[in-house]
């Protein structure tokens, strides 16, 4: 499914987000793994701030480029991915697996929970 939500900031197109309650409306910005923002969904289309960003729930998220096919998918910062399992020890406060790659510019979104690295 989709649900269209405000973006508090700039978010470009392939970029996985985070829902927030700002004051009694919902909003989104951009997931990231080093200040516990966990993905809630990704954008096909980039939005700018003030405006209404389409957001993705599941499926394919075919906006992005060098991955390897096969290689788990995990949040990484500023809604970016990677696909190298964070550690605490790298300024990662949670670790959370998006998907499998499928090509090399594709995921197969499959957002898990998230782990709270010590």
């Amino acid at each position: 499914g989709t649900k269209l939500i405000e973006a508090s900031e700039n978010i470009g197109a392939g970029k996985y987000v985070n829902i927030y309650d700002d004051t009694g409306t919902a909003k989104i910005r951009l997931a990231d793994n080093s200040n516990s923002r966990e993905a809630h969904g990704f954008l096909k289309d980039a939005v700018t701030t003030g405006n209404n960003g389409t957001v993705y729930f599941e499926g394919t998220n075919d906006d992005l480029s060098g991955l390897t096919a096969g290689a788990r998918q995990f949040l990484a910062t500023a809604g970016g991915v990677t696909s190298t399992p964070p550690t605490s020890g790298g300024g990662a406060q949670i670790s959370q697996l998006l998907g499998i790659a499928i090509t090399a510019t594709e995921i197969d979104t499959d957002i898990d929970d998230i782990v709270v690295l010590a």
